[in-house]
């Protein structure tokens, strides 16, 4: 393994010149920094990722909270993860994964050890527990944390409040508004809106409460009746919610479905009661592209842009680690796809 000090020998420097090239601690001439470089490049030197954190007061490690619950879709949140991943490591920055349901310990613990520069947190809620140490840790955009110092971070997804932060996440507001845009276009009066499992509105988070507000406003503008049951998902779950939802609005012809698990055991249990898709009733869904492609009704779908988000996240992050960010919220627009799982108002109705 090529040391240090060989790298030192063969650029016709001090070892200390090659550790300031390193940290960026002092100026270095552009002759002298190229020439070091070239023999980083030609020996294939990597410094050892703890002393150069200790020599730098920076580890290029950023920190990714996603708590991993069951009863949220676990794919997606490993598409963002993977996407954030990949982005920070073309801007030279390492992940480390954090997946336990620490909360505001979890943000602690990184700040007063320096592990990472930044963070980036995801399944945010609406009253994060998290978010009070978040403004506290942000500190002066483009700082240099070291070990008990300030760390920049950036949410996927938003809070009620979004003061002093930095978020991105899909408008779900407005996915909800154009799941009753679309289904109040063909006619459709009366919808029901199958949700997320109950423990996920209980915590206030955010996505699922967002989708549900901005779907309820626009069925009041639009006169549309909209029921919403939220569903664990699974065969069992789906067939106790459908029968609850026929039971108290029998009139029922579209349904809006946030829930991937829930997805295929409404389809068939759509089938066993003889109601045709589309014929008979409408599906519009929120959920992964190959979620709705794969299904055995093609699926009308508003997309989770998973990787969009993921990398606009660490661009986000990147830019304040490099003195260029400032809080801001970028929600991205809902795109919806039409497919073969919605169509027309059964004429009897």
């Amino acid at each position: 393994m090529v040391t240090l000090a060989e790298v030192a020998q063969h650029a016709g420097v001090s070892a200390s010149t090659v550790s300031y090239v390193l940290s960026g601690k002092r100026s270095i001439s552009a002759a002298t920094r190229q020439r070091v470089e070239r023999s980083i490049r030609e020996l294939g030197y990597h410094p050892n990722a703890g002393a150069r954190a200790l020599a730098s007061s920076k580890s290029n490690i950023i920190a990714l909270m996603v708590p991993l619950r069951t009863d949220m879709y676990v794919p997606v949140m490993m598409e963002i993860a993977i996407a954030v991943a990949t982005t920070a490591r073309t801007h030279g920055y390492d992940v480390l994964l954090l997946t336990g349901e620490e909360g505001p310990d979890a943000v602690r613990r990184v700040t007063a050890s320096g592990l990472a520069d930044a963070m980036i947190l995801m399944d945010v809620e609406l009253d994060d527990e998290r978010l009070p140490l978040l403004r506290d840790a942000g500190g002066p955009t483009g700082a240099k944390p070291g070990v008990g110092e300030d760390r920049p971070s950036v949410l996927i997804g938003l809070p009620a409040s979004t003061s002093g932060l930095t978020c991105v996440d899909l408008d779900f507001g407005a996915a909800g508004a154009l799941c009753v845009e679309h289904l109040a276009m063909l006619g459709h009066r009366d919808i029901a809106v199958i949700g997320e499992a109950p423990a996920v509105y209980e915590r206030h988070t955010g996505f699922a409460e967002r989708t549900l507000d901005g779907l309820r406003s626009r069925a009041r503008d639009l006169g549309l009746r909209a029921l919403h049951r939220p569903c664990e998902g699974g065969y069992d779950a789906m067939a106790v919610t459908l029968a609850r939802i026929l039971d108290e609005r029998p009139g029922t012809t579209g349904f809006v479905v946030q829930n991937e698990s829930a997805v295929e055991p409404l389809l068939a249990l759509l089938r066993q009661q003889g109601r045709a898709v589309p014929e008979d009733v409408s599906v519009i869904a929120v959920c992964p592209d190959q979620v709705a492609t794969q299904a055995s009704v093609r699926l009308t779908s508003v997309a989770i842009p998973a990787q969009e988000m993921g990398r606009r996240a660490v661009e986000l992050v990147v830019a304040k680690l490099d003195g260029r960010g400032t809080d801001e919220v970028v929600l991205i627009p809902p795109e919806l796809t039409v497919r073969g799982s919605t169509g027309p108002v059964p004429s009897a109705s």
